[in-house]
């Protein structure tokens, strides 16, 4: 909820989530830095089952959080400041795409103070498109915070336009990939089914009787035992789909407690977020119509992970 600016998220503990220090919770479920988090808890801005409490406390399951995240003096402002693990994989006059790492959001948003794509891109130079909302400049679709890989963003006032027409159409091609706990089964299938906010949790998503359609299609590529590295092709983009599909199906994304992930899992692995990468992103040329298409690696962490699992012992 947002009143005059200020943003106020009410938690409930899960099982998954018991023992864990309050400023690493708030920060990983509401996808904030941790020292926003611990800044919020020294403010007396987290209320603990209706007791304001200090950031070192270890959270019980079934507790109730109320945060609190006041507005900054300017709280969509872009702030333009580089990001080194920003790579620029296609500069051209109409568009840029990049492959994004974890930590970066799209652009600015109420609470959240780290870097942006859109901050990034001012500090490299880029001239972006001023379409659409004045803090989201050039940004056509999104990926999560924790998520990395391929964005494109438009440079000129048409790119903007077909761009943000062929997403809202669906005739891009956006495939990811994924880690998922166990073997889904079929190996190769279609999860369609409706997503809308998460009843008790406002900060989550779920499948629910009249959310919004959802359409993920997938097929494994390697088993290992207790993951799978999975293709996914979105046809549709709904916030966390492939999270919140993939938890339904009772195979949840390597690393990611907010949908059920295996905490012990994750940790062997050197996970800190969801296994989850958007790997290839084709689309039609803004102005030439020509299909282009662009493919990023996966980063060190997923990597790793992805090594870790090959040797077995998980």
């Amino acid at each position: 909820m947002i009143s005059n600016g200020t943003a106020i998220h009410e938690l409930l503990v899960d099982p998954d989530d018991a023992g864990a220090r309050l400023d690493a919770y708030i920060a990983r479920v509401l996808q904030i830095p941790r020292t926003l988090a611990s800044s919020l808890c020294k403010d007396s801005q987290v209320q603990v089952n209706g007791r304001t409490i200090s950031k070192s406390l270890r959270i019980k399951v079934g507790d109730q959080l109320v945060v609190t995240i006041p507005p900054q003096a300017d709280p969509l402002e872009i702030k333009v400041e580089k990001v080194e693990e920003l790579k620029i994989i296609a500069d051209d006059d109409d568009y840029v795409v990049i492959d994004k790492p974890v930590g970066v959001a799209a652009h600015p948003s109420p609470g959240w103070v780290g870097p942006t794509v859109v901050g990034a891109l001012m500090a490299e130079g880029y001239n972006i498109t001023t379409s659409g909302a004045a803090e989201r400049q050039g940004i056509v679709h999104r990926l999560d915070v924790g998520t990395s890989g391929l964005m494109v963003v438009a440079k000129t006032e048409r790119a903007y336009t077909e761009l943000k027409r062929a997403f809202k159409e669906r005739t891009p091609k956006k495939i990811y990939h994924a880690v998922v706990q166990g073997l889904p089964d079929p190996l190769q299938g279609t999860i369609d089914a409706p997503i809308g906010r998460h009843p008790g949790h406002d900060w989550k998503f779920a499948v629910l009787d009249g959310g919004r359609d959802s359409v993920t299609h997938y097929k494994v590529i390697e088993a290992f035992g207790r993951a799978s590295l999975v293709e996914v092709h979105l046809e549709t983009g709904r916030t966390h789909q492939i999270r919140v599909h993939f938890s339904a199906f009772g195979h949840p994304c390597v690393g990611d407690q907010t949908y059920g992930a295996d905490p012990k899992l994750g940790a062997a692995l050197g996970l800190t977020r969801q296994w989850l990468h958007a790997k290839r992103l084709g689309f039609s040329h803004p102005v030439s119509g020509q299909w282009v298409e662009y493919e990023s690696e996966y980063p060190a962490d997923l990597d790793g992970a992805v090594e870790l699992l090959r040797e077995g012992g998980y």
